[in-house]
């Protein structure tokens, strides 16, 4: 049987998106049978090659990506019989020297040439000309550059989203690299029915709707969820707001001091474990998920209230793929269009039937297009 390396630019403890995932796929490869291998930056508390409770190894040898640590993980994965099959998470910041690591992709060109099978799965693409600084251009140049020579060392590349394939393949100039969609699936496990009893009782929401938001809260999602709570608190009196997620904390405070009445209504979780996030959304009646870029198969957040059957409300945008209009497994609105958002939270509220039958759709349409088990499958069969 090979062994499956993962090289990741995050890794539990560390928090994250790509953390998450890399644990989650290298825990169930193992528990289907498959040798893994995570290779990572060390951490406080990650400096064990194994927690007790997953069946691989971890290596906490990358330090900061510059010229040593790569040398010193190099000889390390040399150990290792060849050709060595190596998969990397990418996303263009994750590696250090300011998003701009150029090293890094001429070392996995390097290790590919050596005979090793480099894949890629990238999460993110690169940044976007003319959004910011001319040091963000600057990046954006570097970020082409970066591309460039990892399809040169590339043998396949995983897609979070379609249009990564897009954006990417102009950039293989010329070289036949194939690509495949491999949706993001959530990492939460399935709720416990008393807890999730339990946090409605501590909500106090008795026969009141508890509408949710799952999130990081960083500045280009927390802008539209300002706009879209702002109008939904004044239209509806109804409903209670439950925050979750990193940073939902200072963003009720933020919200909050703008909106002081609406203290009473909303409420933030701040970080939990994955058992206790799962029954807090699990305790919501619906979710409310603006995305600046639209709903898009990255969106873990979005995934998570799919899998646990909490219907969403969520924004159409540019990164969309166009299987969310036509599967009917969410309730969708144009950036912006506030109106047409609260209209279908609205919508949804005053009709139970039509909300159950949304949550419904939703989770079989995770299941036969996100759910773990087929990432699991199309990564085994890719070997």
């Amino acid at each position: 049987m090979a062994i499956l390396h993962i090289l990741t630019p995050e890794y539990p403890p560390a928090t994250g998106g790509v953390a998450d995932y890399t644990h989650l796929i290298a825990r169930r490869l193992a528990q289907a049978g498959e040798d893994v291998h995570v290779w990572c930056p060390a951490s406080a508390t990650s400096h064990a090659p194994r927690q007790a409770a997953d069946p691989f190894e971890v290596h906490p040898d990358f330090g900061q990506f510059r010229r040593a640590d790569l040398a010193r993980v190099g000889h390390l994965l040399d150990r290792f019989a060849s050709p060595r099959r190596l998969l990397v998470q990418w996303v263009p910041h994750g590696y250090g020297f300011r998003a701009m690591n150029l090293r890094f992709c001429y070392w996995l060109w390097r290790r590919a040439r050596r005979g090793d099978h480099v894949e890629l799965m990238v999460h993110e693409a690169y940044l976007a000309f003319w959004e910011g600084t001319w040091r963000q251009n600057a990046a954006a140049v570097v970020h082409r550059v970066m591309t460039i020579v990892l399809l040169q060392a590339a043998r396949r590349v995983w897609v979070a989203i379609p249009a990564w394939e897009r954006n990417w393949k102009p950039y293989t100039l010329g070289r036949s690299v194939p690509f495949v969609w491999l949706p993001i699936p959530s990492g939460l496990p399935c709720a416990e029915r008393q807890a999730v009893s339990d946090v409605r009782i501590r909500l106090g929401a008795g026969g009141r709707p508890v509408i949710g938001h799952l999130g990081t809260y960083g500045s280009p999602v927390s802008s539209l969820l300002f706009d879209a709570l702002a109008e939904l608190l004044v239209r509806l009196s109804a409903p209670q707001i439950l925050l979750m997620g990193k940073g939902s904390e200072a963003f009720r405070i933020s919200f909050l001091q703008r909106h002081p009445q609406h203290a009473g209504r909303v409420t933030a979780a701040g970080p939990l474990t994955d058992s206790a996030l799962a029954a807090h959304v699990a305790a919501c009646d619906l979710l409310i998920q603006p995305y600046p870029d639209g709903i898009t198969s990255r969106r873990t957040t979005a995934m998570a209230g799919l899998h646990l059957g909490v219907p969403i409300v969520t924004t159409s945008g540019v990164l969309t793929e166009p299987f969310w209009a036509t599967s009917n497994a969410v309730r969708l609105s144009s950036i912006g269009d506030w109106t047409t958002f609260v209209d279908h939270v609205d919508r949804l509220l005053r009709h139970p039937d039509e909300r159950t039958h949304l949550a419904a759709r939703g989770k079989t349409f995770y299941e036969a297009t996100f759910d773990v088990q087929r990432t699991v499958a199309a990564l085994r069969s890719a070997a």
